[in-house]
């Protein structure tokens, strides 16, 4: 029905056009008055249609830029931008599909970045793995406890590593599964320091922890566990001996306050904006630069909040923030 309305419109007009035409050039009897109006008619026709024409281009240029950038995207080439120009909904349309351009351009370098990382972080201990193997298969080293045991740790190194790559994935992904249940979390701060005295013994770190009456929360007590570890390993990572390392829990507003503080060398001014990025770590860690990532992962994931303030030379402090029951 719309197809045959088409061609009936376009019927209709070509009719009235050929009728005004054979007025004004006399191709048919008219009175003078109907030719005159004839003329009138077919000059503002031509009018609109100049001015029609110069709109369309007008509304038809900025499709163009778009149409022309969408394929270039689609190629692959993610530089792709459009120029605002046109009406007011076309500039808007223009800088929507720069904000877009822009945003996938900055996820594809980070995904290239990502990668570059991913590689280098599993290089090293497989390159261990490797060297050792070879070593003792070559006969260079015995195959005592003493030279295999580099080799489980540099596997376990890459166990550790592919947890976390899984669980920032997931987290990403937004597939992070937690098993809320009431939580102490006193007593959950207490079980996890039990876990790192051994270590602080080793590298004569005095680590202690401060808690009150704290309310209960609803949270996964393995995820929220994992956040309390990556912290005061890293505290303990940073802090020399004879120095300290303070876990402190609080009632602060509608939840709870946690802080994990050390007496180590700070964070680098240059780094504390970065510091919960993936991969971010001074030049003197021997971590992944993923711990931190994974606790903001994990706090957010528990409708909480993380923050990292520190002074070069006098320590550093990561809070984070979760929500009461």
């Amino acid at each position: 029905m719309f197809l045959l309305g088409i061609v009936f419109l376009a019927f209709v007009l070509g009719t009235i056009a050929v009728w005004l035409v054979s007025n004004a050039l006399a191709l048919q009897p008219a009175s003078p008055i109907l030719r005159v109006a004839s003329v009138a008619i077919l000059l503002l026709a031509l009018v609109g249609l100049s001015g029609g024409g110069r709109v369309l281009r007008r509304f038809a240029a900025p499709v163009v830029d778009v149409v022309e950038a969408a394929q270039r995207i689609e190629a692959g080439d993610l530089t792709a931008r459009v120029t605002e120009r046109g009406p007011r909904n076309f500039r808007s349309v223009a800088r929507a599909f720069n904000a877009m351009s822009t945003e996938l351009q900055a996820s594809d370098e980070r995904r290239r970045q990502f990668l570059a990382d991913v590689s280098h972080e599993l290089r090293t201990p497989l390159s261990v793995i490797r060297g050792r193997a070879e070593g003792i298969i070559d006969g260079v080293y015995p195959g005592d406890a003493e030279h295999v045991s580099p080799i489980l740790e540099s596997a376990r190194t890459l166990e550790l590593l592919i947890e976390d790559l899984r669980t920032l994935a997931l987290a990403e992904a937004g597939g992070l599964t937690l098993r809320r249940e009431g939580l102490d979390l006193g007593v959950l701060i207490n079980e996890t320091l039990s876990l790192f005295d051994e270590a602080a013994r080793e590298r004569g770190v005095k680590l202690s922890a401060v808690t009150g009456d704290l309310p209960a929360v609803q949270a996964d007590p393995a995820r929220l566990q994992s956040v309390l570890s990556n912290l005061v390993s890293n505290a303990l990572r940073h802090t020399p001996p004879h120095g300290a390392v303070v876990v402190s829990a609080k009632g602060h507003g509608e939840g709870i306050e946690v802080a994990v503080g050390d007496s180590g060398e700070g964070i680098p001014a240059d780094i504390l904006p970065r510091v919960f990025d993936r991969f971010v770590k001074g030049q003197t860690s021997t971590g992944s630069g993923l711990g931190l990532a994974i606790a903001r992962d994990l706090v957010v994931a528990h409708g909480g909040r993380i923050t990292a303030a520190s002074t070069p030379g006098g320590g550093a402090t990561i809070v984070f923030w979760l929500p009461a029951s």
